[in-house]
């Protein structure tokens, strides 16, 4: 039976008016649902045009966290919105759950047996979604409907101004759902390591100025996703935001793209053209790849810059322009001005404020959620049910060192969604290790992964080996494994790893595993 007492709402209501105070206030949302009702798996998702995403969860496997559930995609979550009333689907729904392979400690290809939602309503607006699942069927049957109202109507509330209060401390505001520049849609910046933390607090203590930004980073880490990100969020976000790709323009024509030209200025020049600075006007301009730009060039762009003021090829008149410049590059520029291939005034004119963008093996614990974005995205492009990442398949992407960062990633599980499609063209599609090919890794260490061992690795000579992420890998599966034997329990977890449970909870929030609070048992 899995009743829910008086006492245990009261309980509840007093774990919620904690969790609003509570640095991790969504994972304490959680943990207090979870403390209610018993279950395998909690899931907490707020609610925005039409998407749920994942705040915290309890008993899934990481990959969870980086998924963007589209309710019109997914039959049961779209069933729990529709309504107001909490839904409980029977042991033998043939609708398939957005979870199945999901649930810790259980075959991955085990679907969820038994499946609640909870619609979080406030002032008749849908603002999110607590979903609970059990491997067992029928866990969920006897629990009076009264009392799951009050615990969704008291859910909403504290996610309500949790939510508020989120958005106060990080002093930011939403990003715009439709992006005005290159008719695309924005994209979120997923991440919650330290090193993305510290960037996203960079974008948003200078976006809303009008300094020069210079965005250096390795290729395919995001630089301008960084760029569009600062424009969303700036007082220019109402007008355009134009792109240059400084490297594609051959030379003869980057004065032309940048301030246009008047017909007959140089051959093939058969009509006006207003240039990239006049399109911008009053919004951003990104110059991506500016360490390509000639040398020639980079005066006539440092006196526009300069001046806001720009000049047509073959024109005489000198217009007045108001532009923002968001430069971007994956060269080491100060090294580029000392080597004069690139000016010293323009490197200091652009780098007003420069945000360095982290390479993605230095972002600890992202690459699971970014897998698990990945997952879900190319899940809809393939038309599959559902597409999960096996444990030892995340085993072996986090032990890669990821030379191409974020964009090899996105590579990466494209090809294995594929491989894992061929493979399984119904039900649960799993992603394992073995569709996840171009990763150059000891083969030693790869037969060790597929076999879902844990030991240290034996080092092997000519053979080049990061230490210290080998050892953050080892730390962090060593970590999972012990929570998932012990249900979540910290303090048993900790006497398993022999260690003290606060030094555990210290090296699990450096590793990018979520520190819960204490399960009570």
């Amino acid at each position: 039976m899995n009743q829910v007492s008086n006492n245990a709402l009261l309980s509840f209501a007093l774990d919620l008016a904690s969790a609003v105070n509570h640095p991790n206030r969504f994972e304490q949302l959680v943990y207090a649902v979870r403390a209610t009702i018993n279950c395998d798996a909690v899931v907490l998702l707020a609610h925005h045009h039409g998407v749920l995403t994942p705040l915290a969860q309890r008993g899934l496997s990481d990959d969870v966290m980086g998924r963007r559930f589209v309710i019109e995609e997914h039959p049961r979550l779209r069933e729990i919105c529709a309504g107001h009333y909490p839904v409980r689907f029977p042991a033998h729904s043939t609708l398939p759950d957005p979870y199945d392979g999901m649930v810790l400690g259980h075959d991955e290809q085990l679907p969820v047996h038994s499946c609640m939602g909870v619609p979080l309503y406030l002032e008749g607006k849908l603002i999110g979604v607590v979903t609970l699942d059990s491997i067992l069927p029928g866990v969920f049957d006897d629990i009076d409907a009264r009392a799951l109202e009050i615990i969704g109507a008291m859910a909403a509330m504290t996610l309500n101004t949790a939510m508020l209060m989120e958005q106060l401390e990080n002093q930011s505001q939403h990003a715009q759902n439709v992006l005005k520049v290159m008719g695309e849609q924005s994209r979120e910046m997923i991440g919650q390591s330290k090193a993305m933390q510290d960037l996203k607090q960079s974008i948003n203590l200078v976006a809303s100025s009008d300094f020069s930004i210079l965005i250096e980073g390795e290729t395919g880490v995001g630089k301008e996703l960084v760029a569009r990100a600062l424009h969303e969020r700036s007082n220019r976000s109402d007008a355009p935001m134009v792109y240059v790709n400084c490297a594609a323009i051959p030379h003869h024509l980057i004065e032309s793209e940048l301030f246009g030209h008047v017909k007959g200025a140089f051959t093939g020049a058969d009509r006006d053209r207003d240039g990239k600075f006049l399109l911008a006007d009053g919004g951003t301009l990104l110059l991506d790849e500016i360490g390509e730009l000639p040398l020639e060039v980079q005066g006539t762009l440092l006196r526009a810059i300069q001046n806001q003021e720009i000049q047509a090829v073959g024109k005489d008149q000198i217009r007045k322009v108001n532009v923002r410049i968001i430069a971007a590059t994956n060269r080491h520029l100060e090294t580029e001005v000392v080597e004069h291939r690139f000016r010293a005034d323009l490197f200091h004119r652009l780098s007003v404020f420069p945000i360095q963008v982290p390479a993605l093996r230095d972002r600890q614990g992202d690459i699971a959620l970014l897998a698990g974005f990945f997952a879900e995205r190319f899940r809809r492009k393939l038309g599959l049910q559902q597409l999960t990442l096996s444990p030892a398949a995340i085993q072996l992407l986090e032990a890669y060192h990821w030379p191409g960062n974020v964009r090899e990633l996105e590579h990466v599980i494209s090809r294995a969604a594929l491989f894992a499609k061929a493979d399984n063209a119904t039900g649960i599609t799993v992603i394992s290790s073995a569709h996840l090919t171009g990763l150059q890794i000891d083969d030693s260490f790869q037969e060790k992964i597929q076999k879902n061992e844990l030991e240290p690795l034996r080092l092997e000579k000519h053979k080049p080996i990061d230490l210290r992420l080998e050892t953050e890998t080892y730390q962090r599966n060593l970590i999972r494994k012990a929570l998932e034997e012990n249900q979540g329990n910290w303090t048993k977890a900790a006497q398993q790893l022999s260690m003290d449970r606060a030094n555990l909870a210290r090296l699990a929030k450096r590793l990018g595993i979520v520190v819960a609070k204490e399960v009570r048992i």
